[in-house]
């Protein structure tokens, strides 16, 4: 799948390789990860990152890697996961090879969706997730009327069609659904490494009206 970059749309660049700009701790201190070669990495116990940017409609580009752990089984090998305004999580692990792809495997909205397919490339190889968010919709008084939506591509492969979240998923930063939300990677205490992410903000509606050219 060709990112979505350019066009009419805004691009917000939230880590280029250069710095830790822009992001904080979950706890609001100081990032504890590393950086090398233009790609942050988990280091375990450092806690969990999040975004000074947050957003409720958009859509999101991802480039993660697993290390390589041939001695670890389920969600010991390679485990992060990236939650969409820090509620939302579409999980990363070394799923490589499994044939039907689980709750907890990668690409899952995890406990509530399965990957529709195994797309995983083999760990310490490159991935990317692009994912199209829509946030909760409520009435004038406040009322939820419906759930937040994701649609999912793992490495350009369709592996979720615009599902329906029931609430946010384990390990999330807050319930605030009515609210805008940051994105967070998470410290599962494995060795992931995340680069080149970006987002473009996305309006929640079109024009009802008709406008010749």
């Amino acid at each position: 799948m060709e990112s979505m970059r350019g066009g009419p749309y805004q691009v917000v660049t939230l880590f280029d390789g250069s710095g830790f700009d822009g992001w904080r701790s979950r706890d609001g201190g100081e990032v504890g990860w590393s950086i090398d070669k233009g790609a942050m990495t988990v280091v375990p116990g450092a806690g969990s990152v999040v975004t000074e940017e947050t957003f409720t409609d958009c859509f999101l580009h991802v480039e993660f890697r697993c290390p390589d752990m041939p001695e670890a089984e389920g969600q010991h090998k390679g485990n992060s996961g990236v939650y969409l305004q820090g509620r939302y999580e579409v999980q990363v692990l070394d799923s490589y090879g499994w044939e039907v792809p689980g709750l907890g495997d990668c690409g899952a909205i995890y406990n509530q969706h399965s990957p529709l397919v195994n797309a995983c490339l083999p760990p310490e190889q490159w991935q990317s997730y692009d994912i199209v968010f829509r946030a909760p919709r409520f009435d004038e008084d406040g009322n939820q009327i419906s759930d937040a939506r994701l649609t999912v591509f793992l490495n350009g492969v369709l592996i979720h069609n615009n599902v329906e979240l029931n609430g946010p998923t384990g390990g999330h930063l807050d319930e605030d659904v009515a609210e805008p939300g940051p994105l967070m990677l998470q410290d599962h205490r494995d060795v992931v490494s995340y680069r080149n992410i970006w987002l473009v903000h996305v309006p929640e509606e079109a024009s009802a009206q008709y406008e010749p050219s």
